[in-house]
Order: C-alpha cells, then sequence, then structure tokens
C-alpha cells in the first residue's frame, strides 16, 4: 500500500483517538452488549442491536486508523531547515493578487484537513498549485469561479 503523508501532529491525533476507542469505547460497548443480552430475546431487542452495531462501527474505526498508522510517512517540518520552499507541513500565508486578501494555510494529510482552521489536504487544488514553489513565487490556482494567482509571503515550518 501506498505511503500516506501525515503530519506528527495528526498522527499523534490518531494514536490518541485510537487509544481512546480501545481502552473506553471498546469495553464499554462490550459491557452494552452484555447488558442487552441479560434481557432476553436477542431477535426483539433494540439494545442489543444497536449496542453490536456501535461495536461494529468502533471496529472498523479501529482498523482504519491502524491501517492508516501502518501506512503513515510522518512528516516533521519542525526538524527541517526552512528554505523558502512550499513543502508537505509548511505553513504558507498567501495573498491573492485580485483581492489583495491574506490567508494563511498549512498543507496537511488528508485526515487532517480542516478548512475552517485553515489545515487544508496536501490533495487540494490549493495545495498542490502551492507545493514547490519558493517564497515570493506567484502560483495560478484553478478554482471553480476560474485561475486565480497568489504570491506567497510568507513560508513557516513550524
Amino acid at each position: 500500500m501506498n505511503q500516506i503523508p501525515m503530519t506528527a501532529e495528526g498522527a499523534e491525533m490518531l494514536k490518541s483517538e485510537l487509544h481512546e476507542l480501545k481502552t473506553v469505547k471498546r469495553p464499554q460497548i462490550v459491557n452494552a452488549i452484555a447488558d442487552a443480552r441479560e434481557h432476553g430475546d436477542l431477535k426483539e431487542n433494540a439494545e442489543y442491536h444497536a449496542a453490536r452495531e456501535q461495536q461494529s462501527f468502533c471496529e472498523g474505526r479501529i482498523q482504519d486508523i491502524e491501517g492508516k498508522l501502518s501506512n503513515a510517512q510522518i512528516i516533521d517540518v519542525k526538524k527541517m531547515t526552512n528554505n523558502g520552499k512550499v513543502i508537505f507541513g509548511a505553513t504558507v500565508t498567501v495573498l491573492n493578487l485580485d483581492t489583495d486578501e491574506e490567508t494563511t494555510y498549512r498543507i496537511v494529510g488528508d485526515d487532517e484537513a480542516d478548512i475552517k482552521n485553515n489545515l487544508i489536504s496536501v490533495n487540494s487544488p490549493i495545495a498542490r498549485g502551492l507545493i514547490g514553489k519558493n517564497l515570493d513565487d506567484v502560483a495560478t490556482i484553478q478554482t471553480p469561479s476560474g485561475a486565480k494567482e497568489f504570491e506567497i509571503i510568507e513560508v513557516e515550518y513550524i
């Protein structure tokens, strides 16, 4: 399977969620199933079926996280020398040349992306247009409303 790029923070978040699922959620679900079994007929026991559904979801999520972590290529930009080049994990401030609006993005893995917090996926059109560029370069990025030009005014490895 292909390597999945992930920031060190993203890997820690997944490890934390995995720990929570295995040590807290899983035992709670097992207890809920045991309690529901005590109520008798399993065919018409809604509590039992709900607990089994939760168990299925929980086990699926555990497998998903374990798979992602086993294939993760953890990249910690804090340990790299900042040469002004936009790379995975970098925090980039761009100036929209059409509107003179400044925006700061951090380029992260797919699982970490959260546009509300300006965390954009490495596979997003904006990130693909910025990666490989240097400080003061102008990147032309295709958006739904047409091509837009962004000047890279700051690149941080934080």
